[in-house]
């Protein structure tokens, strides 16, 4: 979606370095050096939010399990639908067998 605008030699940069984080807990130290708490939870949040729109939750469920406000869960929404697919691709690889929930196999 916006990937022109954002890649530069310090995207690069930052986007190899976290290629290069060994671990959850390497991960954790980064981000925190990175981040305020306040980000890195505004982006475990979009996560989990894509994570809960994949199952086909609705906004009401997602909104009270979350706390994400609707524009965020509708951004995430705009995202996941147009977007260029990393969302299912991510949660695909992280819960292989998960099944997204599919109102035609009721």
């Amino acid at each position: 979606m916006q990937i022109e605008k954002i890649k530069g030699h310090q995207t690069d940069q930052l986007f190899k370095a976290v290629l290069e984080l060994k671990d959850l807990d390497e991960c954790y130290k980064f981000f925190d050096d990175l981040c305020t708490m306040s980000e890195i939870q505004s982006l475990a949040q979009r996560f989990e939010v894509a994570h809960l729109l994949r199952l086909k939750k609705t906004y009401e469920t997602i909104k009270n399990e979350t706390g994400a406000s609707t524009a965020t869960i509708s951004r995430v929404r705009r995202c996941f639908d147009y977007g260029n697919d990393t969302y299912d691709e991510m949660l695909g690889r992280l819960y292989p067998d998960e099944q997204p929930f599919d109102a035609s196999r009721k």
